[in-house]
């Protein structure tokens, strides 16, 4: 592994501490509040591994959480398959499903491809709703689904545990030389080519691993809210979201997309009392702009430039 150092394994152990001690420093009101915002970091993340890294921007990911939610829902409630069994086949069913779909995209570029994907996203939506409506649940969803746990801080220990695991392994990889291919390919896929390198299977690879960490969390995410609904999971509004927390936390980071989900799920739950309804989310795009449009990598670039300065003040 390359680019390891000692203060990179001390912020990550920082982190760590400050996630353990945090239910005993924020009401219950806010646990549940982070809990969201540690499911959105994982899908941040997921979008991450495979648009921030490759360049190959989807509008599709939540059609891979989508999978991963619904499979093991319908496992669980229509057949009463037990939980440790019904989410790791919900991930292996993500992993399978991204790959019959989505694999003919690889093949295509830019706009064309973010276009294929939300074609897609689109169609499991309409699917959903029509095509066997006695398992889905149809346009109502599906309620009463089995929760692994209860209890804020119970499932706030949960989103947390699975959010550190996700994110340092996801850390990890992108450290090695794999990752940095990954990384070269967002910069200059023909050069990539050129060095001998088959970009198709890197990319394949970079898909699989985003529909691995997608289909996990869209598994624990469905049993963490112990119901579903295809209006709800394929909103365009929460694809915006998952989106805009990569981009403005700092893409290709893993990190970055943590910060960016928090920032984001704390900014909707400041503005819901003054504007309930969908409004809030033009004020929250509207920040997001800005702040994209000042420093197009993102909060952790500003975080990274504050702390130098401040180091370099001393």
């Amino acid at each position: 592994m390359t680019g390891i150092r000692w203060y990179h394994l001390a912020l990550w152990i920082a982190f760590v501490a400050i996630m353990f001690v945090m239910p005993q420093l924020v009401s219950k009101g806010t646990l549940r509040i982070i809990i969201m915002a540690n499911f959105l970091a994982i899908f941040a993340i997921s979008w991450d591994v495979l648009s921030g890294r490759t360049g190959y921007i989807s509008f599709g990911h939540p059609f891979l959480i989508g999978i991963g939610a619904y499979t093991s829902a319908i496992l669980t409630k229509r057949f009463d398959v037990p939980l440790e069994v019904a989410m790791p086949i919900a991930v292996l069913m993500t992993m399978i499903g991204g790959i019959i779909v989505f694999l003919p995209a690889l093949r295509i570029k830019g706009s064309y491809f973010a276009l294929v994907t939300l074609a897609f996203m689109e169609l499991i939506y309409q699917l959903v709703q029509v095509i066997r409506p006695d398992l889905t649940g149809g346009t109502r969803g599906m309620s009463g689904i089995k929760t692994i746990t209860r209890g804020a801080v119970s499932n706030y220990y949960l989103s947390a545990s699975l959010l550190i695991a996700i994110a340092f392994s996801m850390w990890l990889l992108m450290k090695t030389q794999l990752g940095i291919a990954l990384s070269a390919i967002g910069m200059n896929e023909e050069s990539v080519r050129g060095s001998g390198l088959s970009t198709t299977k890197l990319k394949l690879f970079a898909f699989l691993t985003s529909a691995f960490v997608a289909g996990i969390g869209g598994a624990f995410y469905v049993h963490y809210l112990g119901s579903i609904a295809p209006r709800a999971l394929f909103d365009i509004n929460f694809l915006f979201t998952i989106i805009v927390a990569a981009l403005i936390g700092g893409a290709s980071t893993i990190i970055g997309p943590i910060i960016g989900a928090f920032f984001l799920t704390f900014l909707l739950e400041f503005l819901r009392p003054y504007l309930p309804g969908a409004e809030r989310y033009f004020i929250y795009g509207m920040v997001a702009l800005l702040l994209y449009m000042y420093q197009p990598k993102g909060l952790i670039a500003l975080m990274h430039t504050g702390w130098n300065k401040l180091t370099g003040a001393r």
